[in-house]
């Protein structure tokens, strides 16, 4: 079955152009010209993948995001977004509304479908933690692969599938710095660049779900001009069955 792409865009141009070439490419692709229009079709067909322009008519493409994102039939739909808004804080709030990847027109075909396979090739497999059913485990934090779920220090938290495969990279080396590079290849799925603000707006969504005070990290840490670093301490889950016994 050919991979369904919903593409929600108002410049004719660049949706022709982006619909010949997915078309080519081997997906099944279907437009929509406005953000009331896109929600209602990201609904009814629960595509593969929806691309989705920020400036539309009627509802901009930040607001479709976050109802996507809140609503279970396409919570788990990956979100490439396409706009000609480049600058970063534009990108952080795009990302911030639960897009998993973001191209910034004008843009190269090759860029673009390059971008969509990554998206459909994590999105359906299983991660690679799962692929020998193992959960994966460290000290106060154990990895549940089936269902993108962590236990952390005894409470079970669900993570995006981005979230996920992000702690997933950075718990297979433990203690130390991986840099943006190898994150963006082993999450994203494509080659290395300079994209490192994708990168930062996830690690502080996972911030949120797994730091006592996100804004003073003690468990993912930035290592300044090299990467992140997981650090957890073996003793910690002791510590915390105990302190829960305690009580």
């Amino acid at each position: 079955m050919m991979p369904r792409i919903l593409v929600i865009e108002d410049d004719p141009a660049i949706s022709e152009l982006v619909s010949i070439n997915l078309g080519m490419a081997g997906y099944k692709v279907k437009l929509a010209k406005d953000g009331i229009k896109g929600q209602a079709l990201a609904m009814q067909l629960q595509p593969e993948l929806t691309m989705l322009d920020l400036m539309l008519p009627r509802v901009d493409g930040f607001t479709i995001c976050q109802r996507l994102r809140r609503d279970k039939r396409t919570a788990d739909i990956p979100v490439l977004m396409l706009t000609a808004l480049g600058q970063t804080h534009d990108k952080v709030e795009g990302l911030n509304a639960g897009a998993d990847d973001y191209l910034t027109k004008p843009f190269e075909v090759e860029e673009m479908l390059a971008r969509v396979r990554a998206l459909l090739r994590r999105a359906d497999r299983i991660p690679q933690a799962a692929k020998h059913s193992e959960i994966l485990n460290y000290g106060p934090l154990t990895l549940v692969p089936e269902r993108f779920e962590v236990i952390w220090f005894n409470k079970t938290i669900k993570l995006t599938h981005l979230e996920f495969e992000l702690l997933h990279c950075l718990l297979q080396r433990h203690g130390q710095t991986v840099s943006p590079s190898e994150i963006l290849k082993e999450v994203w799925g494509y080659d290395p660049d300079d994209d490192v603000e994708t990168i930062r707006v996830h690690v502080r969504h996972l911030r949120t779900k797994l730091e006592p005070e996100p804004r003073h990290p003690h468990y993912i840490k930035t290592v300044y001009g090299a990467g992140y670093c997981l650090e957890l301490s073996s003793n910690e889950c002791s510590e915390a069955e105990t302190d829960s016994a305690a009580v």
